[in-house]
C-alpha cells in the first residue's frame, strides 16, 4: 500500500494520544497499520526514533512493511508536517527493499507531502555493495 492520508491520520492520532510532538505509522502488506512514538530518555544515546517501534513490531510479526510516514507537530501550533525518515530509519526500513514507500515533505503540494521510494531517497545506497550483483541487498543479508 502507498502512504496516504489514512496512514498520516493514524500517526497523528498516535501522536496526540501520547501527547508527543512526533509519531510514525507503517502499512503492512495486508493493509494493517502499526504506529509508534519516539522513546526519549535522559541519556540521549538511548533515544529511539518514532518509526523504531513500528518497524520492530513488524519484524517481530514477520510482516512486510510497504509504506511508512513520520509526522511532526510544530511547537508553535502552526501545523503538522510529514517528513522523510532520517538516515537511520532508512536503514531500518531497508530490509524490506528499495520499493518501500515513504512520506516526504513537499510544501508545493496541497497536502504538503509526497511519496518517494527508499531507492529515490538514497540512489547510492551503500548496502548495494553487498547485493551479489542485485540492485539491493536481499533481506537475508540485512537480517541473517
Amino acid at each position: 500500500m502507498r502512504p496516504d492520508q489514512r496512514l498520516v491520520d493514524a500517526a497523528v492520532e498516535q501522536m496526540r494520544r501520547r501527547a508527543r510532538t512526533e509519531a510514525a505509522a507503517v502499512y503492512l502488506h495486508d493493509g494493517s497499520i502499526l504506529t509508534s512514538v519516539a522513546l526519549d530518555n535522559l541519556n540521549a544515546a538511548a533515544n529511539l526514533c518514532a518509526e523504531t517501534g513500528a518497524i520492530c513490531r513488524a519484524h517481530t510479526l514477520g510482516a512486510t512493511i510497504t509504506a511508512s510516514v513520520f509526522v511532526s507537530a510544530w511547537e508553535d501550533d502552526s501545523g503538522i508536517s510529514v517528513l522523510a525518515p532520517c538516515g537511520i530509519c532508512q536503514e531500518r526500513l531497508a530490509p524490506w527493499g528499495p520499493d518501500v514507500l515513504v512520506g516526504v515533505a513537499a510544501p508545493e503540494t496541497d497536502s504538503g507531502w509526497a511519496v518517494r521510494s527508499l531507492r529515490e531517497l538514497n540512489p547510492f545506497y551503500w548496502g548495494r555493495y553487498f547485493a551479489d550483483g542485485d540492485a539491493w541487498p536481499a533481506p537475508g543479508i540485512h537480517s541473517p
